[in-house]
């Protein structure tokens, strides 16, 4: 396969280079949010990356000790260049290590919430307090700063917690400024690309779609594109950009699965057949899934067989389409961050688990592969997709396959999709949809013995989960009003035959383990 369409060129680039902080992705998310592009780049790779020079680089944390030999590095030519540089938590100790400081082990270590002091004025603080709370999250200390930096703030653990080499545009900071645990680090990092590297904020969703409808003209020509269309927000709002721009050249194909959420597929073939008028394939393929499926109990076997027979179905529609060239993908930039260094070509639109054949030999166009999910979001308000559409919340390929532990039936699948259709309307009816970030039923492979009017039952127990997250990578249960988890659980139990039990799950996700489905 050919490569897909590379960054823009047009906007004012920040560079991140990546030392394994689970949390390097929120970097890039905060100084986003303030307008500003920027790419995620591994260390290993990142002396490549300063060509074309960024306008700013920031030094992400990582599990490494920087005084150790071996560790990783930044590219020794970076202080060269003339351009502002951010180290934290572990970039400042590489900065500091780098350029001539000292870094040590074996002292006391840092974790948690802390308050640093500032004791000297630096752009890097500009309008904010002489005290802000930060979070810490180190076992090394720096014991020495380089020639030309000074103390900016000290914190009880760390004497070196900001310092600066204000003439050369140097900073390092021993916290994390782009976790939430950091109240004012959005403002930290905003005075780094604003004051301090003189960024302008040109990334916004309308300059993007502008510019993205050109490249992809540009890049495909005459020629026909096919888009796996899921239904989820992501391969929605690819289809309707490229739609945008080459018009009746886009063919979706929209392989039903029989696994999706209650009335769905009706919802994805009325909008974009009704709606956008987008040529659509729509393929119901309940029954071969649920066929592939019967006697499958073990998770990665269901995973890998619904990306299998998804792939299969999807190959034959698309050998009908004729002279199509291009195979679009909702590929999302943190897909392009995980998989830097040996892509696997997916077909990702759907199940994230099958490879694309060989044979089909298809071009790659993904328009999305810059953006992270709530800049997806903010492109689908600006395209004009229905907002109730665009903030659904995320719902996982394999769908309602991976909901089901156990055996996948047609009986469960039909069971759950109504207990799930009245979780999500209660949800709904209380105003609380908007505030929860992801929230689904799921079908326990456990029954429960109970008593219904005068007659025992032995029926599944239904778990509720809902998280609150900003961004998918750490989420924590949601508090949910007493009388809404009642009025749910009585409803599921009254109209869903089959569950007598209702569970609500209050576990967290924490930095670094699997995302929630």
């Amino acid at each position: 396969m050919a490569p897909a369409m590379t960054s823009s060129p047009t906007h004012e680039r920040l560079l991140i280079i990546d030392f394994g902080s689970q949390v390097t992705q929120l970097i890039a998310r905060r100084v986003r949010e303030s307008g500003v592009y920027c790419e995620v780049v591994p260390y290993d790779k990142a002396d490549a990356a300063l060509d074309p020079a960024p306008r700013a680089v920031i030094l992400s944390g990582g599990p490494e000790s920087a005084h150790l030999e071996g560790s990783p590095r930044a590219p020794e030519r970076l202080f060269a260049m003339g351009i502002p540089v951010l180290g934290i938590c572990y970039g400042e100790m590489t900065l500091c290590h780098q350029l001539g400081g000292k870094v040590e082990g074996g002292h006391d270590r840092e974790f948690g919430r802390a308050e640093i002091a500032r004791v000297k004025q630096s752009p890097l603080f500009e309008g904010l307090g002489d005290r802000e709370q930060v979070w810490m999250s180190h076992g090394d200390k720096i014991t020495a700063i380089p020639p030309g930096f000074e103390v900016v703030a000290t914190s009880e653990g760390s004497p070196f917690a900001a310092i600066a080499d204000e003439a050369r545009r140097f900073y390092g900071i021993q916290f994390h400024a782009e976790v939430a645990h950091t109240p004012h680090g959005a403002a930290m990092l905003k005075n780094f690309t604003h004051r301090i590297a003189g960024f302008t904020s040109d990334w916004t969703m309308a300059n993007f779609r502008r510019e993205m409808v050109a490249r992809i003209r540009e890049q495909v020509g005459d020629g026909r594109v096919i888009c796996g269309l899921s239904g989820g927000v992501d391969s929605s709002v690819a289809a309707v950009l490229i739609h945008e721009a080459i018009g009746e050249q886009l063919t979706c194909v929209f392989v039903d699965t029989g696994l999706m959420r209650l009335n769905e597929a009706d919802q994805v073939v009325t909008l974009f057949r009704d709606h956008y008028n987008i040529p659509l394939i729509h393929v119901d393929a309940g029954s071969q899934f649920l066929g592939q499926l019967a006697g499958v109990s073990d998770p990665e076997t269901k995973r890998k067989t619904i990306g299998r027979v998804f792939v299969e179905i999807f190959d034959r529609e698309a050998a009908k389409i004729e002279g199509a060239r291009f195979l679009a993908q909702g590929t999302l930039y943190p897909d392009v961050i995980e998989s830097i260094g040996g892509k696997s070509h997916v077909i990702k639109s759907h199940h994230n688990v099958g490879g694309l054949p060989e044979h089909m030999k298809l071009k790659l166009v993904e328009p999305l592969r810059d953006l992270f999910k709530d800049e997806v979001r903010a492109l689908g308000v600006e395209l004009g997709l229905p907002p109730a559409f665009v903030g659904r919340h995320p719902f996982p390929g394999p769908g309602l396959g991976i909901r089901i532990p156990g055996e996948v039936t047609p009986e469960a699948v039909a069971i759950l999709q109504k207990a799930d259709a009245i979780y999500l309307e209660e949800i709904r009816a209380a105003g609380l949809y908007d505030a929860i970030w992801q929230a689904f039923a799921v079908l326990l492979p456990v029954r429960s013995v109970g008593v219904m009017g005068d007659g025992r039952t032995y029926d599944k127990v239904c778990a509720l989960r809902a998280v609150t997250s900003t961004d998918g990578m750490t989420a924590d249960f949601y508090e949910f009003p007493w009388a809404v988890l009642a009025r749910t659980a009585t409803r599921i139990i009254n109209e869903v035959r089959g569950i007598n039990r209702v569970v609500y799950d209050v576990t967290s996700k924490p930095p670094g383990t699997i995302e929630w489905e």
